[in-house]
């Protein structure tokens, strides 16, 4: 069998053909020759399994985060921390996970941030705001190793189906995540609150961390980076892979924060605000899925993340216009228009040679772009108190999506991040 990717032009011309699997034809790591029908089904499994739970944790938690703040007293600013600890952990804790690769390997790394995940989501339901706060720092922190390594467990495992495991994983954290959102609070009905709800999901943990302790057994010697982190760093291909991660972040975290408030603000009721969020979102699992193995077959990649960011800014506009005209309309185009993610998660293979190059990049470009996320939300919620109005917001919105197509067009480019630039 064939991989996905057509061979490409690089510096040095036809001769020196772009491999988007980043083995220059050689099997990464502990991967098998493409195509091989023993590849295991259960490494699959995991995978998926494990990407449900890098979203499910979180979304949880803000489903429930009004019943927790009322039953510990806790104060705006605790809440607030709460909601805006997982994307700045996503952020810092990504620029460690290079070095823990380089340590114990990607598959140890993923069985630690199980770990992380499992031992989060038990000790943020054992206590008070400080129990809380704690095991929500504790769970993200294995979310954010596990978001840097997926990618190259991806590349080591899968070389040669880099476009349909992602597709699937990514479908899968978007599933996850409206899961989370959708079953906490009658999960908490059912098992006695909110900390309920939220302890249920440690089970999913545990199931995920036992289905992986196998792999990390079996860890072989993680493989040597090709370039240094400086290199990457000096890359003008990484940097457009990490700004497009970072634009993508910040309008889908706006969206999830602020899409129902601009629904109700013209008149739509809170749980139709909520519903149209929810669509979005559900939208999100066929294109998550599609847009990583159309990535895979194209020669370059700018134009399909070109035209999902235009179909976005039309949602955007429709938004602005007219929200109350066809509500469902923009919703779903919004939600489409977030398959700019998956698309990021493909290039971090794609524009790499080696798995330990493929972990650099992604916690290069996670730790930029969900930093930057973390200011998109304030930033939106303050424009929208000062000028009284969505339309400043929604522009701002807009403006990036605009970055957004340029920076499509230069991370699309069929280069790999650490090559030198063309004279």
């Amino acid at each position: 069998m064939t991989t996905n990717h057509p061979h490409l032009e690089a510096d040095g011309g036809p001769s020196d053909p772009y491999d988007p699997s980043g083995t220059d034809g050689h099997a990464t790591g502990a991967a098998r020759p493409r195509g091989a029908l023993g590849r295991p089904l259960m490494v699959l499994v995991a995978v998926v399994l494990v990407a449900v739970n890098l979203r499910v944790a979180v979304t949880s938690l803000g489903a429930v985060l009004d019943q927790a703040r009322a039953d510990l007293a806790m104060s705006t600013l605790a809440a607030s921390t709460a909601a805006t600890l997982p994307v700045v952990c996503f952020g810092a804790v990504a620029l460690a996970t290079p070095g823990l690769v380089r340590r114990v390997g990607a598959n140890a790394g993923l069985g630690l941030a199980l770990a992380l995940l499992l031992a989060g989501l038990l000790v943020r339901v054992a206590g008070g705001e400080a129990a809380l706060l704690a095991g929500t720092f504790v769970a993200c922190a294995g979310i954010a190793v596990g978001n840097v390594l997926i990618p190259a467990i991806v590349k080591i495992e899968f070389p040669g189906r880099v476009g349909e495991v992602t597709g699937a994983y990514s479908a899968a954290m978007s599933a996850g995540a409206a899961i989370g959102a959708a079953a906490t609070v009658p999960l908490g009905a059912t098992l006695g609150g909110w900390r309920g709800g939220l302890a249920s999901w440690a089970v999913l943990a545990a199931a995920t961390l036992a289905l992986w302790l196998p792999r990390t057994r079996r860890t072989a010697a993680p493989a040597e980076s090709r370039a240094p982190v400086t290199a990457m760093l000096r890359s003008p291909v990484a940097w457009a892979v990490t700004l497009l991660f970072g634009t993508q972040s910040v309008l889908a975290f706006v969206v999830m924060a602020w899409l129902p408030t601009i629904y109700t603000d013209a008149g739509f009721a809170p749980d139709e605000a909520g519903t149209l969020l929810a669509v979005a979102l559900l939208v999100g699992v066929p294109v998550y899925f599609v847009v990583p193995v159309l990535a895979a077959r194209l020669r370059r990649q700018g134009a399909l993340g070109a035209g999902m960011t235009v179909v976005q800014i039309v949602g955007l506009v429709g938004l602005l216009l007219s929200p109350g005209t066809l509500p469902w309309l923009w919703a779903v185009l919004v939600g489409i228009g977030g398959g700019v993610f998956p698309l990021t998660l493909a290039l971090f293979s794609m524009r790499t040679r080696s798995a330990a190059d493929t972990a650099t990049l992604s916690a290069m470009a996670q730790s930029v772009g969900y930093l930057l996320a973390a200011l998109g939300p304030f930033t939106v919620g303050v424009l929208r108190d000062v000028t009284g109005s969505w339309s400043t917001p929604i522009l701002l919105l807009v403006a990036i999506c605009v970055v957004q197509s340029a920076l499509s067009y230069c991370a699309g480019r069929p280069r790999f991040a650490t090559e030198p630039a063309r004279r």
